[in-house]
């Protein structure tokens, strides 16, 4: 009975966090981006919960209810035009809930769902209609990790469509990960593309090479004009390399840091349309990220 409710709980997570690709059940990171030839940074505090809710004496069906808070630090200390109010995207939030739903197909094929809710925004002014974002998501996960042969691996497929302004289409989403010896694995796919080592055969210690994206959006409440342009939202999107250490205190509870320098960097104010409005940084920089998680 443990057993199936551990393996249902591993596919449902990675369907309702698939965009991570990460099984996490709880993690507590912080971010920091110094952004090069500049004197501005970002920080980011990020905590994230998921529990999961058997349906099932088989567990063939599982309903997961997950929660993520981030506060966004942003520290502009570079001239900036006229109309940039700095205090107006000092601070920002993302704050998420949804509800994920899977059922068993048959013994390696699993179909899954998933709803929610966020608010993204600088919440000067309590909530507006623009601070809030709806998402939907359908996923389907062949899983052959525990199956017994020599090289186990999993893929996922999926659909992922939110009201973000400006992406009125739904994403294609494909994940595959495969262990290609004791010791090694690798993960294809978006956001994250890895290869792991194990650095002892009782996997206490790993470093990994990668390559990845990460981003945030949120709604100015106060829209600033600036050159007589409409500026609504502020974003970054940064896509990265580099390596990562993960020291195992138990099978399932880890610390991790990761260092890596960008490929791309695009941090600026936009329209509704996705127009940009002002380029805050675009430089490539160094990106540091740690915390700890636990996991299946």
């Amino acid at each position: 009975m443990i057993k199936k409710l551990i393996l249902s709980f591993i596919a449902l997570v990675a369907l309702t966090n698939v965009q991570a690709q990460s099984t996490d059940i709880a993690r507590v990171e912080y971010m920091y981006v110094p952004f090069s030839n500049s004197q501005n940074n970002v920080g980011r505090f990020r905590a994230l919960l998921q529990v999961p809710i058997p349906l099932d004496k088989e567990l063939n069906k599982i309903l997961v209810a997950g929660f993520e808070y981030r506060n966004t630090n942003v520290d502009i200390n570079d001239p900036v035009p006229a109309g940039f109010n700095l205090q107006e995207v000092g601070t920002l939030q993302q704050i998420d809930g949804y509800l994920g739903y899977t059922w068993k197909f048959n013994d390696n094929w699993r179909f899954g769902v998933k709803a929610g809710a966020r608010i993204s925004s600088n919440l000067q002014d309590g909530l507006v209609g623009d601070d809030w974002i709806y998402t939907a998501s359908v996923y389907v996960i062949n899983d052959m990790k525990d199956a017994s042969n020599t090289k186990p691996y999993r893929w996922i497929f999926g659909l992922d469509y939110s009201t973000t302004p400006g992406r009125n289409y739904p994403l294609p989403l494909v994940n595959y990960y495969r262990e290609f010896h004791p010791n090694w694995t690798y993960t294809l796919g978006v956001p994250k593309t890895n290869v792991r080592h194990y650095l002892n055969d009782d996997h206490k210690d790993a470093l990994q090479a990668f390559v990845t994206l990460d981003n945030f959006f949120a709604n100015i409440q106060n829209n600033m004009v600036i050159d007589g342009r409409t500026a609504e939202n502020i974003s970054m999107t940064i896509v990265m390399g580099g390596l990562g250490y993960e020291h195992f205190f138990t099978k399932h509870l880890l610390y991790y840091a990761y260092a890596t320098h960008s490929f791309s960097n695009d941090f600026r104010l936009r329209n509704n349309e996705r127009d940009d409005i002002y380029t805050i940084n675009s430089e490539n920089t160094f990106y540091f990220r740690s915390g700890v998680k636990f996991k299946f």
